[in-house]
């Protein structure tokens, strides 16, 4: 299983970016969709989840009302949408998949089975 995320990069505070996760499998065919990011000299941080069936979203009290994950299981993608990008933002943010997550562990990296390589969000002031 593969999981390829893009759409990372160099933006001042205030910008917008989406980034996009792309799985080789169907993203119906896990529980949960994930993102997380570690910025340096951190630990890795969850971000956002989505619900593979139903779509339920959760998100990090720290992106609350400027972050916004989505899927498309046509296409086997996530989405991240980022608004209103903080410094704080900057990190490397990556996707996960969960084909046995419950919703207690879905801000748990370990309730995760399937990692994307990464793409680094930095964030200007």
């Amino acid at each position: 299983v593969q999981l390829q995320a893009c759409g990372g990069g160099l933006v001042q505070a205030g910008d917008s970016l989406r980034l996009s996760c792309t799985a080789s499998i169907r993203t119906s065919s896990t529980r949960y969709m994930a993102w997380f990011r570690q910025a340096p000299g951190k630990e890795r941080e969850f971000v956002a989840a989505i619900r593979s069936s139903g779509g339920n979203t959760y998100v990090a009290d720290s992106v609350k009302g400027r972050f916004e994950i989505s899927r498309d299981n046509a296409k086997n993608t996530v989405y991240l949408q980022m608004n209103s990008l903080k410094p704080e933002d900057t990190a490397v943010y990556s996707c996960a998949a969960g084909q046995r997550t419950i919703l207690s562990a879905v801000r748990d990296p370990e309730a995760y089975d399937y990692w994307g390589q990464g793409t680094l969000v930095t964030v200007s002031s």
